[in-house]
Formats: C-alpha cells, structure tokens, sequence
C-alpha cells in the first residue's frame, strides 16, 4: 500500500475529502467547493483538471437559466482511489502510534 501522488496534494486531497461526503452520484458546483476550501478560480480549476485527467472526479458545465455552472462529483474510481489513499495514511498512523508504546 502506498500514497495516491494525485490525492496527496493538499488542495486535491481536501477536495477528494469533501467529494467524498457525498452521495455516489451528487455533484457540488464550482462556487460551493472553492468557498469551502478558500482558494481562487484558477487554483481550484487546475487541480480539478489533474483529478478529472486521473478519472478521480466527473466535471459536468451547464447552464442554469443564462449562467453557466460547473458541477463536480468523485467517480467510483476516485473513491476507491480516496479509501486507499486514506488506508495509507491510517497505516502510518498506526504504525507511528504502535512505534511510541513500545517506547
């Protein structure tokens, strides 16, 4: 087991993170996520690109009334990549917690 290199960057591991509360197949819009992880247009833009080139999130544009709206939902793939990722992590956790009792 090792670290998913897409997901263990901070921006995209918070974004897996929060993808991952919802639903299998609820989207959030662009706005909401950028709000919830304060970063800018183009930050969040590209990593979601580098998630999307991985198959790790699904990008949908649409209109609603005039106004476009990007909406973005992990994939299964992504959350089975997300699970793994965070498996690893546990393992260290856990390993670093096991090294410290020995102590």
């Amino acid at each position: 087991m090792s670290a998913d290199d897409i997901i263990h960057q901070g921006t995209r591991l918070r974004i897996m993170a929060i993808l991952n509360t919802l639903e299998r197949r609820e989207a959030l819009e662009f706005s909401q996520l950028k709000a919830m992880i304060e970063t800018t247009d183009g930050n969040l833009g590209a990593h979601i690109d580098t998630l999307a080139r991985a198959g790790y999130v699904d990008v949908e544009k649409l209109f609603v009334g005039r106004r476009p709206q990007t909406r973005v939902k992990a994939t299964t793939i992504g959350r089975r990549a997300f699970r793994g990722h965070i498996a690893f992590l546990r393992k260290i956790i856990d390993q670093a917690e096991a090294a410290k009792r020995r102590k």
